[in-house]
């Protein structure tokens, strides 16, 4: 299981405890002090005489590759802002699977509408459901009677 913090922080971890061991401590010792399993230290230590300070470096995390790339992303951006009407939709409502249409013929590439939700992520949006009024709402009227009817009809005056 992978310990928890960021990537910089584990590197500086294992710095402190190659700089305990520098200063004599015994593997046990460091990984009290350091708060890991004395095979952790130890196999830091191995990695250290293989790679010296590079090998004690955070590496990248493992993952597929995104399948669109910075440039890919941006302009999916800007065709989106643009809204869906403007890419050939009846609504300018954008749902999951319309994006996931989009993506596959602006750019050929294939996305699961249920993963469209990472990927919004990535560019900082959120999903959102619109919500429904009717066309015939008047705000106006509306506030009005909250405002005039309601505490006329209401059964306990206000404080």
């Amino acid at each position: 299981m992978r310990p928890s913090g960021s990537p910089e922080e584990l590197e500086r971890r294992r710095e402190r405890a190659m700089a305990l061991l520098k200063e004599g401590y015994a593997p046990v010792e460091v990984a009290q002090r350091v708060g890991v399993d004395r095979r952790s230290v130890r196999r830091w230590k191995a990695a250290y005489r293989r790679g010296g300070e590079s090998g004690l470096r955070a590496k990248p995390a493992a993952g597929r590759p995104l399948k669109l790339n910075n440039a890919g992303r941006r302009r999916l951006e800007r065709v989106l802002l643009k809204g869906a009407k403007a890419s050939g939709f009846p609504t300018d409502l954008w749902t999951c699977r319309r994006i996931a249409q989009v993506v596959r013929e602006r750019f050929g590439v294939s996305y699961h509408c249920a993963h469209v939700s990472r990927l919004l992520r990535l560019l900082g949006w959120s999903a959102q459901r619109p919500e429904r009024r009717a066309v015939e709402r008047d705000e106006e009227a509306i506030g009005r009677w909250i405002k005039e009817d309601w505490p006329r009809i209401k059964k306990k005056p206000t404080a």
